[in-house]
C-alpha cells in the first residue's frame, strides 16, 4: 500500500498534541470506515471519511487513490481526476494511482492522456491484464474520434452520432462527445434528442457555451429564431470567440430579415421582388430545413401569382422533401395542380391532407378535386368546340357552325378511307359537344359532373347529322358543291 508521513493540516488544535504514529493510527480508522461504507455503496459516507483520513495524513498516496475510487462512483470525474493525479504525484510507482487517473482521462473522454497513464502502470506491472484492457478502450475511442472527425466533414451525422454513441460507453463524463453528438441530431432535424443532451449538460454547467450554442442551434432549426438568437448571445457571453455561436447568431439574424423583406414585399404586391428575396434567404443557411421549407412553399405563392405554376410545383415538392407533415405546402402544390389540370396529382395531395386533418374544408377541396378528375376523363366538349368553359350561348353557336362545316364528311368525299373515317368521328363529336353545351339543363349536368346517361342521353346512339340538319334549317338548306380538286363551296337553299 502505498504511505506517506502524516502533516495534518486545518486540524482541531488537539490533535497538535498527537504523535505523528498516531496521527497515523487514526487516519487508518478513519480509512476502515471509509473501506466499509464503500463496500456498501454508502459513497457519500465513503468519502467523507477518507477526506478525515486525509486531513490527518496529507501525504498518503493511498487515502487519495480511495477517494478518487469514491469520486468516480459518485460521478465526480474531474474531482476524481485531482485526486488521483495527486496519489501519484505523492507515490508515481501507486499503479492504481495512474489506473485510476488513467479511468478518470477516460470518463471525460481524454483518450491520449489516458493511454499514458496504463503504459506507465504497464512499465511498473507488465502482466497488468486491467491495464492492457483499459489501453484498448483508450485506443477505441480515438478510433471513434477519427471516424467522427472523418463523418462530420462529410456531413454524415448519422455516423457521427453512431461513433459518439460508442465512445461515450466508456467516456460517459465527456461533455465534449455529448456536445458533438447534440449538434449532429440537430443537424439530422432530431431536435428533442439534442435538446435533452444540451439541457443535461445545463443543468450541470449553466455557463457550458457549446450547450447553450446547440440549445440556440434547436430553436433556430425548429424556427423559434428570436429565442435561437438570445442563446447564441448567451454562448458568446461566455465564450467569445466560439466560432460556431457567432457563425449561427449571423445567419439567423440574416434569415430572419430576408425573410420578412419578402413578406413585405409580397404583402405589398410586388411579386417580382418577393420571388428574387425568397430566392435570397434560401441560399444563407441549407440546414435550416424547417424554415427553408416555409421559404420554397412562400416562393411557390409568388410563382403561382406570377404563373410559374410549374416552378411553383417543383418549389413545393422541395418543401416536402424537407419537412414531410408540412400541409401547406401540399396544399399550395395541389391547387397548383389543379391551375395546371392535373388532377390525379391533386387528389392524391388532398388525400394526404385529408388523411392528416379531417377538416371540412380539406373535405370539400378533396371532393372538387375528384370531382374534376371524373370530368376530365371524359370527352372535353368545350375543347371539341374550340371554346371556354365560360363560353356564351352564341359563342358555342358560332364554334358548332365552323367545326361542323370543317368536319363534315361530304367535304371529305373525295379523301381517302382513312380519312374520311377520321374526319366522320370528328364530325360526330363537334355534334355530340354542342347538343350538350346548348341546351341548358344537359350542359348543367355536365358542368356539374354527372352522368348524361342519367339524363335519357345515350351518345352511343347519337346522330349528328340530324344536329346539323336542325342547325343549317333541315332537307335543302345546305349543301357543298365542288369548285376544282380540292376545293368547295358552301350552297344555302
Amino acid at each position: 500500500m502505498a504511505t506517506g508521513n502524516c502533516d495534518a493540516v486545518n486540524m482541531d488544535p488537539d490533535m497538535d498534541l498527537l504523535s505523528d504514529e498516531e496521527l497515523e493510527r487514526e487516519a487508518e480508522g478513519f480509512k476502515e470506515q471509509g473501506n466499509a461504507f464503500y463496500i456498501k455503496k454508502d459513497y457519500a459516507e465513503a468519502f467523507n471519511y477518507y477526506t478525515k483520513a486525509i486531513d490527518m495524513c496529507p501525504k498518503n498516496a493511498s487515502y487519495y487513490g480511495n477517494r478518487a475510487a469514491t469520486l468516480m462512483m459518485l460521478c465526480r470525474h474531474r474531482e476524481a481526476l485531482e485526486d488521483s493525479q495527486q496519489a501519484v504525484r505523492l507515490d508515481n510507482s501507486f499503479t492504481k494511482g495512474h489506473l485510476r487517473e488513467g479511468k478518470c482521462h477516460l470518463s471525460l473522454g481524454n483518450a491520449m492522456a489516458a493511454s499514458r497513464c496504463f503504459q506507465r502502470v504497464l512499465e511498473l506491472e507488465p502482466d497488468s491484464s486491467q491495464a492492457q484492457q483499459e489501453l484498448k478502450t483508450a485506443d477505441s475511442i480515438l478510433e471513434y474520434e477519427r471516424m467522427a472527425e472523418i463523418g462530420f466533414e462529410k456531413r454524415d451525422f448519422r455516423m457521427v452520432v453512431f461513433c459518439m454513441d460508442r465512445a461515450l460507453e466508456s467516456a460517459l463524463a465527456c461533455h465534449r462527445f455529448k456536445i458533438l453528438k447534440a449538434e449532429c441530431l440537430a443537424l439530422l432535424g432530431r431536435y428533442p434528442e439534442a435538446q435533452s443532451v444540451a439541457s443535461d449538460i445545463l443543468r450541470m454547467d449553466s455557463t457550458n457555451a457549446d450547450a447553450l450554442y446547440v440549445r440556440g442551434l434547436c430553436l433556430y432549426y425548429e424556427d423559434c429564431i428570436d429565442k435561437a438568437v438570445q442563446f447564441f448571445v448567451q454562448a458568446l457571453r461566455m465564450a467569445p470567440d466560439h466560432d460556431k455561436a457567432r457563425l449561427a447568431c449571423r445567419n439567423a439574424k440574416a434569415l430572419k430579415a430576408k425573410k420578412e423583406e419578402g413578406n413585405k414585399a409580397f404583402k405589398e404586391g410586388n411579386f417580382d421582388a418577393a420571388y428574387e428575396l425568397y430566392s435570397e434567404a434560401l441560399t444563407i443557411d441549407p440546414n435550416n430545413i424547417k424554415t427553408n421549407a416555409k421559404l420554397y412553399c412562400n416562393r411557390a405563392t409568388v410563382g403561382s401569382k406570377l404563373k410559374k405554376l410549374e416552378q411553383a410545383i417543383e418549389d413545393c415538392t422541395k418543401a416536402i422533401k424537407l419537412d414531410e407533415t408540412y400541409i401547406k405546402a401540399y396544399l399550395r402544390r395541389a391547387q397548383c395542380y389543379m391551375d395546371t389540370e392535373q388532377y390525379e396529382e391533386a387528389v392524391r395531395d388532398y388525400e394526404k391532407v385529408y388523411q392528416t386533418e379531417k377538416t371540412k374544408e380539406h373535405k370539400h377541396l378533396l371532393k372538387n378535386a375528384q370531382l374534376e378528375l371524373k370530368k376530365s376523363k371524359r370527352k372535353d366538349y368545350y375543347k371539341v368546340l374550340g371554346v371556354d368553359k365560360n363560353a356564351t350561348e352564341d359563342e358555342i353557336k358560332k364554334a358548332y357552325r365552323k367545326r361542323a362545316l370543317l368536319h363534315h364528311p361530304d367535304r371529305h368525299s373525295g379523301a381517302s378511307p382513312e380519312m374520311q373515317k377520321e374526319e366522320e368521328k370528328k364530325f360526330k363529336e363537334v355534334g355530340e359537344a354542342f347538343s350538350v353545351l346548348s341546351d341548358p339543363k344537359k350542359k348543367s349536368r355536365y358542368d356539374s359532373g354527372q352522368d348524361l346517361e342519367d339524363d335519357g342521353m345515350n351518345m352511343g346512339d347519337f346522330d349528328a347529322n340530324n344536329i346539323f340538319k336542325a342547325f343549317f334549317g333541315g332537307p335543302g338548306g345546305f349543301s357543298f358543291e365542288a369548285s376544282g380538286p380540292g376545293n368547295f363551296f358552301f350552297q344555302f337553299g
